[in-house]
């Protein structure tokens, strides 16, 4: 199966298409220390991988560990508004958010 083109998108999140029609989410956050959010979804909308380039690693690593496997709404309902101490956001809540751009 060939590959599907990446559509045109704001600047904040970025599509890829993988063979086996997984979605990658590249998504430039908001608020928090991390630099980039990277999620991998399968066909059937659940979360495969997650990882963010630059931050908390131990607490990304929990993320992803706590996220595969579950589906996307799921995700999106249960960490967005979670905010990290005096900041309008974390890195949960843009998880959900990236989460959202699909």
């Amino acid at each position: 199966m060939p590959l599907r083109k990446a559509p045109v998108l704001a600047d904040a999140a970025e599509f890829c298409y993988h063979a086996a029609m997984a979605k990658t989410i590249k998504f430039r956050p908001r608020g928090i220390c991390a630099q980039e959010i990277t999620v991998v979804l399968n066909d059937d909308d659940t979360v495969s991988d997650v990882s963010f380039y630059g931050g908390c690693d131990g607490n990304h690593r929990g993320l992803n560990a706590l996220c595969k496997g579950m589906k996307a709404d799921e995700v999106i309902a249960r960490l967005e508004g979670i905010r990290c101490g005096y900041k309008n956001t974390s890195c949960p809540d843009q998880l959900a958010q990236a989460l959202k751009t699909r």
